[in-house]
């Protein structure tokens, strides 16, 4: 026979599971619609990219029944088309150059602001501010009002230094075009990873460098021994983010090559644009599983960047 205490006890068990089971079920609601709009949204297209990237597909929207099973022709393919690996090369060279001239920057600024410079906000501002201009418009201000052999403003510098190689530089010749196009990319990319980098340093104590500089430590070691090892995440991070954009890479190309895509300019996803909808003069046919497979093989370099980031970047052991 059970005493008061342990009924009291029992009840409370009672009060608790139904109490779990009515979390349970609230969780299931809240957490429903947004696992039903994850699989439309992204889950599915996924999923339908990957299979498709195995057929012969003809138009994008077509229904499955009009797929033919290519199995792996349409990677093999890829691999033995001149143009596909001339722009995986360009990719490269974008995400490797552009990557050390943008991080390199913004990291650099991002020290400078955060060292208590005054004005800082206002400089701030103003490298971030390619980012808030649209990429049309910063495009054509390179192309119009900087590259330009009669007018432009390397030009000009190089008349008022009288540097004659700056001066007569052909910037939008077919081959230097990749060379302005990584420069005109970079400039508008410094600004957002600046930010990053920023906001990585001010969360780092000043107690820190307080520490360094009773222990003799100037500027430059403190850079080096506290704030580098400390913005291992963020750097992580940085990276990761460079990764995605370089490996979405296809407005600055088209703008920089309008009419034909010039084989100094053509990235992976305008190859894959030419594909799908079978624009330009190098495609001899419309195949969206091409198509597919390239956006494959990007996700894939994606996901091994970020894997070896994570492998080199290790940052368990550090605590602020």
């Amino acid at each position: 026979m059970f005493d008061g205490a342990a009924l009291l006890h029992l009840t409370g068990i009672g009060k608790g599971v139904t109490g779990l089971k009515k979390n349970k079920t609230m969780i299931v609601v809240f957490l429903t619609p947004a696992v039903v709009m994850f699989s439309i949204i992204f889950l599915y297209p996924i999923i339908r990219t990957v299979l498709m990237s195995f057929f012969k597909i003809e138009g994008v929207t077509d229904a499955m029944s009009k797929w033919e099973f290519s199995g792996m022709a349409n990677y093999i393919k890829l691999f033995n088309t001149e143009l596909f690996r001339i722009s995986m090369w360009n990719i490269f060279r974008i995400w490797l150059f552009g990557g050390l001239i943008v991080m390199g920057l913004a990291l650099l600024f991002a020290a400078i602001l955060t060292s208590g410079i005054r004005f800082k906000n206002v400089f701030r501002a103003i490298i971030y501010m390619p980012n808030v201009v649209s990429a049309v418009a910063l495009a054509t201000m390179w192309l119009q009002y900087v590259f330009s052999p009669k007018f432009g403003l390397f030009r000009s510098i190089g008349k008022a230094l009288h540097w004659e190689w700056l001066e007569k530089f052909q910037w939008l010749d077919p081959s230097h075009l990749f060379i302005a196009l990584l420069v005109a990319y970079c400039f508008g990319m410094v600004g957002y990873h600046m930010l990053i980098f920023a906001s990585g340093i001010e969360r780092i104590g000043t107690e820190y460098y307080e520490a360094a500089t009773l222990d003799g430590a100037n500027r430059i070691q403190q850079f080096r021994y506290i704030t580098l090892p400390l913005l291992k995440g963020v750097t992580k991070t940085n990276i990761t983010m460079w990764s995605i954009s370089s490996a979405g890479f296809f407005l600055w190309s088209q703008l920089f090559s309008m009419v034909v895509s010039n084989t100094q300019t053509i990235t992976p996803v305008v190859y894959m644009y030419q594909n799908i909808f079978g624009a330009g003069n190098s495609m001899t046919e419309r195949n969206a599983g091409i198509g597919a497979a390239v956006g494959v093989l990007l996700s894939v370099c994606v996901v091994l960047i970020f894997v070896v980031c994570d492998k080199i970047f290790k940052d368990n052991d550090i605590e602020f």
